[in-house]
């Protein structure tokens, strides 16, 4: 929660700071995962102007963070390096592996999102201390369950291994975003 000054100045407190950072570098992790099938697959693979239109909308929401870490003094990971070549790494190997392998790794990414955006609005909304940061949250949630709901329309489920495949990105998310808070 949020402190304010003697002179009236608004101090983030370290949970907002955190949830900044994280949020920004799972933006970003997704623009890179984006990158790295759209590299592989091209402009003519089964699914690429849905992957396209959805690293659109992940640019931004990653353009909106940056712009409020700017605004807010936040400093974004250190480890974005590591999630830059992680993100595009995960992103062409899913899409070497096939068309459903990429759509199943976006649903994958997108339902952990959409869990942690989840948890996030929760704090927030009971807090009340941060709407800017909340509606934020809450249209990029929304833009998230889409993504995932048209990667399973687009096959996802039908990835080799999906099982296999939807746990191990899935752990992949949970521990990125437990790392990116404190890093």
């Amino acid at each position: 929660m949020g402190v304010t000054t003697r002179k009236g100045a608004r101090v983030m407190g370290k949970s907002r700071e955190e949830m900044i950072r994280v949020d920004q570098a799972g933006e970003f992790g997704a623009t890179r995962i984006y990158a790295g099938q759209l590299a592989v697959m091209g402009d003519r693979g089964p699914h690429s102007a849905e992957i396209r239109a959805m690293a659109e909308q992940e640019a931004g929401h990653r353009a909106e963070f940056d712009a409020l870490m700017a605004r807010r003094g936040v400093r974004p990971t250190a480890l974005q390096p590591f999630w830059d070549v992680a993100g595009y790494a995960l992103g062409a190997g899913t899409a070497l592996i096939g068309p459903e392998a990429a759509m199943a790794c976006t649903a994958a990414v997108e339902t952990e999102i959409d869990k942690h955006y989840s948890q996030q609005l929760d704090e927030l909304e009971r807090d009340g201390d941060d709407p800017e940061l909340a509606d934020m949250i809450h249209r990029f949630r929304e833009d998230e369950r889409e993504h995932r709901d048209a990667a399973i329309a687009h096959g996802a489920e039908n990835a080799p291994a999906y099982p296999l495949l939807s746990v191990a990105i899935r752990l992949g998310c949970r521990a990125a975003i437990r790392i990116s808070q404190k890093i």
